[in-house]
């Protein structure tokens, strides 16, 4: 099956995970998505992650994190910015601020996949992914 935004299905797909409290969800890789995954697993929104070469694409299982206690997801919202369609580019003087610095904005640059805190340090724009609080 072709996918169009295979982003916007994989943050769809650990979107509905977190809706129906699944602990693990699996996503065909593909290398931006596994950027993607780094960067949610470095800054703590997830609690694991594992890459299966079994077949030609490769699979990414997520393990997705929860409060202990109340079962509160760690990601609240996961929202897609730039499409296919439209695609949303940032610089380094309009950064984008999620939730007012709480949030990340996951970019694409020239240097790879951060976050746009890291961007805005290493003095570099980009595409800007998604927004995650």
């Amino acid at each position: 099956m072709m996918n169009t935004d295979p982003i916007a299905d994989y943050l769809t797909r650990v979107r509905n995970a977190i809706k129906a409290n699944h602990r693990i969800v699996e996503i065909p890789a593909s290398n931006l998505k596994k950027e993607i995954t780094k960067v949610l697993f470095d800054k703590g929104y997830i609690s694991n992650y594992k890459f299966e070469d079994t077949t030609t694409q490769g699979i990414i299982k997520i393990a997705l994190k929860y409060n202990a206690i109340t079962k509160i997801p760690a990601i609240r919202t996961l929202t897609r910015i730039s499409k296919p369609g439209l695609r949303q580019y940032a610089g380094v003087d309009n950064m984008p601020r999620v939730l007012n610095g709480l949030g990340i904005a996951i970019l694409s640059t020239s240097k790879g996949v951060m976050t746009d805190k890291e961007a805005a340090r290493l003095n570099i724009g980009g595409e800007v992914l998604c927004h995650v609080y």
